[in-house]
């Protein structure tokens, strides 16, 4: 009689076994299936030629900095030549092993234009930037501040100037769309046109510049293509 009840014992358990590992087995299967999908169905960004001169940029290690405010772009010029001499100094890398841009837009847009645009333009641009001021005179700049040497701690760049960063490989992609602003305002100021202005305005962009549709876009595009993404206070 024991040993009767024993077999019994012994089938209901094997039975509740078996139908554990076909539950596991189809858990598994699922998830096998569930993973395939997942990496089936994993997002791809697509690509678009006018993003294409991102990988163009030389470099083994990519970098996007974003500056939207005269504050924000000093800080990432800084940060971009400390970037550069911390690739060197500590992983004996050259200035070209390292793609480097700086996304200028919003209210940082206008220091992306030579000196020839300040001067003519700076009370405008100021405007534009909420009232920026030149801290040496404490009025509006007639001098593109970041590409001038001499204000030291003035201004938190602390004496980096934009055209040092230039020469090290550093590119400005500069915001079509605030640029376009920029030209209205100035339009609006000095009667011109403001198709006019902003056909001025692009053409006399610093070395290593290029005009991108929207600087936020570009942010976004850069990390697609592999860039790390700092945004600058």
């Amino acid at each position: 009689m024991a040993e009767r009840e024993n077999r019994v014992e012994r089938r209901s358990f094997l039975s509740k076994l078996g139908a554990g590992a076909a539950m596991m087995g189809a858990a598994i299967g699922f998830g096998s299936e569930q993973a395939a999908a997942q990496t089936t169905l994993s997002f791809q960004p697509l690509r678009h030629s006018e993003d294409d001169w991102l990988d163009q940029v030389p470099g083994k290690h990519r970098l996007i900095m974003d500056s939207t405010t005269p504050s924000s772009l000093g800080h990432a010029i800084f940060f971009t030549n400390n970037f550069y001499t911390g690739s060197r100094s500590g992983y004996n890398l050259t200035d070209a092993d390292s793609a480097v841009v700086i996304v200028v837009r919003h209210m940082a847009t206008a220091f992306a234009y030579d000196e020839s645009i300040w001067a003519k333009y700076g009370g405008p641009l100021a405007e534009r930037m909420a009232g920026f001021t030149d801290p040496k005179t404490s009025k509006a700049p007639i001098i593109n501040v970041f590409q001038t040497t001499g204000y030291g701690a003035q201004l938190n760049n602390m004496g980096t100037t934009l055209d040092a960063i230039i020469k090290r490989g550093m590119r400005l992609a500069v915001c079509q769309m605030a640029t376009r602003a920029n030209a209205g305002v100035i339009a609006q100021r000095t009667g011109g046109n403001a198709d006019d202005v902003y056909k001025e305005l692009s053409e006399h962009l610093l070395p290593n510049a290029r005009l991108v549709q929207a600087g936020i876009v570009t942010v976004s595009r850069a990390q697609e293509r592999g860039y790390t993404f700092t945004y600058v206070a």
